[in-house]
């Protein structure tokens, strides 16, 4: 299977689903969100339209969420986010097998791209998410970044990055399934 590396040259120039959080306590805000996606007339709308960082996107949920899910809450190990001012000065090129990520600052060779945001736009709304890069094509992981415009209210893509040897992929892929788009977002639909 191709995937693909994004490598950086110079610097910028300018989870859980609801099925796989615990059911101890179902009145929760975070057991309702459904991974936290907005439909309908929701859509645009709410605390979870734009995504800028875990803290941030986090905030809205109440105490009981953190002592019940603390692991929703921060960042598995081995895994960091990379907010990069557009453009990015990386380039992307597709590999056989593996991702890695080379640059001269934080990244590591080796690291891997398992998330990054993207802006869905439907109508006059639009919302910013982060969403899994592991299963997606080398095409789409490109107009996902190329997503986060200025005129969406973005001033940087953030990017989500796994550091091989630190992090456990499985608890990665575990947690991003609480940001695993709907199959009828353009992040899923075939082109």
């Amino acid at each position: 299977m191709k995937s693909f590396a994004p490598l950086l040259l110079l610097p910028s120039a300018a989870a859980f689903s609801s099925s796989s959080i615990p059911n101890t306590r179902a009145s929760t805000a975070l057991h309702g969100v459904n991974g936290i996606w907005n439909n309908a007339n929701d859509f645009g709308k709410g605390k979870f339209r734009f995504y800028d960082g875990l803290d941030s996107y986090m905030k809205p949920f109440p105490d009981e969420d953190r002592e019940l899910y603390p692991e929703m809450f921060k960042l598995p190990k081995g895994t960091y986010e990379v907010p990069l001012s557009k453009p990015c000065g990386i380039i992307f090129e597709e590999i056989e097998s593996k991702r890695e990520c080379i640059q001269s600052r934080r990244y590591q060779k080796g690291d891997v791209l398992v998330g990054m945001t993207a802006v869905q736009i439907a109508g006059a709304k639009w919302e910013r998410r982060l969403i899994p890069a592991r299963k997606f094509g080398f095409d789409l992981v490109v107009d996902a970044i190329g997503s986060n415009d200025i005129k969406w209210g973005c001033n940087n893509v953030i990017l989500m990055l796994e550091r091989p040897g630190e992090a456990d992929s499985e608890e990665v892929d575990k947690f991003l399934e609480f940001f695993e788009p709907p199959a009828d977002t353009p992040w899923k639909l075939p082109v």
